[in-house]
């Protein structure tokens, strides 16, 4: 005996039946694969329409048994639910709609002969032709308005949108808005009739009756006329999205695999409607967020009334909240004032005891100054003393020339030269103490710290009777700019370099020389001061920078402590160490490079 028939579970909704085997005969087996079809105009209507389609799926598909189920809006949800049908065809509004709820997910986009399947369905608004009143869409507040159904999408949702557009609330707006159902030459016999003062319907319907012979289009205006290229319609609104055919979660992969190839291998010109690639339904859902319908429906409960229903435990926990932050607000503004007058007054004390520091370290700085000539008067009064011998010399000279008659034009001239070259060598060195002794206030801008040195070297080369060699070596690059102020640096320059000079003075000519480098080091503009002296033990370094410390018989040990506090107070740091390359020391300062201004 053979077997008993068996039922087998071919996919999630597709059953197939097996074969009864008996006596030997075998019956096949094909699955069986329901379409749900919109069929907003009917039965009749939706058969005429999609039959084609489902012949040419079971001819393309020879393995499978397609059929047609035909539904409206709310059975074509609950087939979807119960998992009836495996294929949807709808339109681009109750897919979307559908799509958010059970995961639809589209393989192919009904396709327009005349054009691009991304750009097919519109809506018209229309009006009589003698109602010179109503041109555009904007011009129907406080109207009547008639429409197909409120979830008709060619049929009210596009125009909806663009009243919105327009600034008119179709809920609130229009005197009334009256949705009398398909077919849709109800609205169009309304609007004949003078029922309503303006209607709804899917682009191109009036063209259609017009060429049966239902209408005549002179009859109408069409409001806020617009017209796409290729599209031989008049139309209201932009052009959306056309229907998709979807596949429902729970349909095998592979059917909708064979599905999709077969609708986009369909031929252009067959007895069935054409199909293409999915097109893009995001202006739909676009509409739906305007509309807050479908999928966004939520958004219609944010409203302070919809909120506090929803959420009135938070919103009192929040008040609670509130209250008390606002007694804790209060309380802290209190000690606030309270604690900012105390500050205040703490802050007016500090900037007197600043400004007075301030003042004091102005004061320090210029006694350093005075104290460096101090120590070099002697030199300086040298130095002055030879410009003024010379030019009493030459005077006397030509006195005496001219007393013994010997006078010529020739020696008055060389005479003249020599004394004003004197005078103006004695002039210099003046003016150069002149401006090293001014007391000043601080001016931070860009310098040259080679020019500084060069400068703090030629005014003690001027006080000098025997100055040592003083060589400056530049490598600093040019993109390191250093913004201090010039005379405070020039007076650290001179303090060292001075320093330098007494380092080496009792020894011989060659261990006299100081050589100054400049030189750029990890984002820093660095000098260094560097004699060939006796140095300094790790005793004396350790205490180098205390104020009174010094190591010269007649010094008052604050020069370098000030040099210190100028460097400092530049955001740099000034330090002392034993020359690597032989004896004597290596003073040196870093200062930030800044980025050069554009």
């Amino acid at each position: 005996m053979l077997s008993p028939p068996a039922l087998s579970l071919i996919s999630r909704s597709r059953i197939c039946v097996s074969a009864l085997f008996l006596l030997g005969s075998s019956l096949a087996c094909a699955g069986e694969v329901a379409i749900g079809v919109f069929a907003y105009q009917g039965e009749k209507v939706a058969n005429a329409d999609w039959t084609p389609v489902i012949r040419y799926l079971n001819q393309a598909i020879p393995g499978q048994q397609f059929r047609l189920e035909n539904h409206d809006a709310q059975s074509l949800r609950a087939a979807i639910a119960e998992r009836r049908v495996d294929l949807v065809i709808t339109n681009p509004g109750y897919y979307i709609t559908m799509e958010a709820e059970f995961g639809l997910s589209r393989i192919a986009t009904l396709e327009s002969p005349d054009t691009p399947a991304a750009k097919t369905l519109g809506s018209v608004v229309f009006t009589r032709a003698n109602r010179d009143d109503l041109r555009v869409i904007g011009d129907l507040a406080g109207k009547r308005v008639a429409a197909v159904d409120p979830d008709a999408f060619g049929g009210y949702l596009l125009a909806a949108r663009e009243m919105l557009r327009q600034g008119i609330d179709p809920e609130s707006d229009l005197k009334e808005l009256r949705f009398v159902g398909l077919p849709m030459n109800r609205i169009i016999d309304a609007v004949r009739n003078g029922e309503v003062d303006a209607g709804i319907v899917r682009a191109c319907l009036p063209e259609q009756l017009a060429r049966q012979g239902e209408l005549r289009l002179a009859e109408f205006r069409v409001l806020s006329h617009r017209q796409e290229e290729g599209l031989p319609c008049a139309l209201s609104t932009p052009l959306y999205p056309n229907w998709p055919i979807a596949v429902t979660r729970h349909t095998d992969t592979a059917l909708a695999k064979e599905v999709a190839h077969a609708l986009l291998s369909m031929p252009a010109g067959s007895e069935g409607p054409t199909w293409t690639v999915p097109a893009d339904y995001q202006p739909v859902h676009d509409l739906y967020r305007e509309l807050r319908i479908g999928p966004y429906a939520y958004l219609r409960d944010i409203t302070p009334e919809g909120l506090v229903r929803r959420f009135w435990p938070w919103l009192l926990a929040t008040l609670l909240a509130l209250l008390g932050w606002i007694v804790h607000t209060v309380r802290v503004e209190h000690l606030v004032h309270r604690r900012t007058s105390e500050l205040r007054d703490s802050l007016a004390a500090r900037e007197r005891a600043e400004a007075c520091m301030r003042d004091s370290q102005e004061q320090m700085e210029h006694l350093s100054r005075l104290s460096v000539l101090g120590e070099l008067s002697s030199n300086l009064a040298h130095e002055l003393n030879q410009p003024l011998t010379t030019i009493g010399t030459y005077a006397r000279t030509v006195l005496r020339r001219q007393e013994s008659g010997k006078l010529t034009p020739e020696a008055v001239s060389e005479a003249c030269t020599e004394i004003a070259s004197e005078a103006e060598r004695a002039a210099g060195i003046v003016q150069r103490i002149r401006h090293f002794a001014r007391k000043r206030s601080a001016v931070r801008e860009p310098v040259d710290l080679a020019a500084l040195a060069s400068e703090a070297r030629h005014l003690l080369v001027g006080m000098l009777a025997n100055p040592p060699a003083i060589d400056i070596d530049d490598r600093l690059q040019s993109a390191c700019q250093v913004l201090a102020d010039g005379p405070q640096i020039q007076q650290v320059l001179l303090n060292l370099i001075k320093n330098a000079i007494d380092a080496g003075r009792t020894l011989p000519a060659e261990r006299r020389s100081i050589h100054i480098v400049i030189e750029a080091a990890d984002h820093r503009a660095q000098l260094s001061v560097i004699d060939h002296g006796v140095g300094l033990d790790a005793a004396q370094l350790a205490h180098l920078f205390e104020p009174f410390f010094t190591t010269k018989p007649d010094g008052l040990g604050l020069g370098l402590p000030i040099c210190k506090t100028i460097i400092e107070a530049h955001g740099g740091r000034l330090w002392a160490e034993p020359n690597p390359d032989g004896p004597g020391m290596r003073f040196s300062f870093s200062l930030p490079c800044h980025e050069p201004s554009a």
